[in-house]
């Protein structure tokens, strides 16, 4: 089980400086896509440069042009890119297929996605490497959660690694980990806690204990 920082609310230095704090406790750092829309792919290529041992995932939402936007993200540095799990076969396909030239990775994001069960079982057979159940801000802010998509997507994706993102803490991890996915997604909850280090490593001993 990995565990996955998600930045979005800052540029290029105040990300340095958050990932230099808990890097030696996460292994992947997301560029998120308030960052990508402020600051462009440089955002990517800037904390890669700077942390070139952890993994990179550019969260650019593709929902066309699959194969060019991931091509752009991979010289960017990024080594996952993820594709909404909403587009169309023929972009998430090409996204897969232009990742697969430079071994790079894609994540595909399920917010909004009506049919989790459906859908999950129609991207699984189109080669991701990660699809993952999300519960975006707007949802968050009304008490919603992503646990029981989770469970959804765990017992129907067969190919696939499975993360979870959206509103994850301290006081519900004990959840996620219970459902055992591969991949957790902490942005908040590490990023606006006042001492990140601390809160990153609590994270990491509560996941390491399981």
């Amino acid at each position: 089980m990995k565990l996955q920082l998600a930045l979005d609310l800052v540029d290029i230095q105040g990300a340095k400086a958050l990932v230099k704090e808990v890097e030696p406790f996460i292994d992947i750092v997301e560029i998120g896509t308030p960052v990508v829309i402020n600051e462009g792919l440089r955002a990517v290529k800037a904390i890669k440069d700077a942390f070139p041992a952890l993994t990179v995932l550019a969260d650019l939402k593709i929902m066309d042009a699959g194969d060019y936007e991931v091509m752009k993200a991979s010289e960017a540095g990024a080594d996952i890119i993820t594709v909404l799990g909403a587009s169309n076969d023929r972009t998430i396909a090409g996204a897969v297929t232009e990742a697969r030239k430079t071994n790079k990775q894609i994540m595909v994001d399920m917010i909004n996605v009506r049919d989790i069960e459906g859908r999950a079982k129609e991207i699984d057979a189109l080669g991701v490497d990660y699809i993952c159940v999300h519960t975006g801000y707007d949802l968050q802010a009304v008490g919603q959660n992503s646990f029981e998509d989770l469970r959804t997507i765990k017992r129907v994706v067969k190919h696939a690694k499975v993360a979870i993102a959206g509103g994850i803490k301290l006081s519900t991890l004990p959840e996620v980990i219970a459902a055992e996915p591969d991949l957790i997604i902490v942005g908040g909850g590490i990023t606006g806690h006042e001492d990140c280090r601390a809160a990153a490593s609590e994270i990491r001993e509560l996941i390491a204990s399981r």
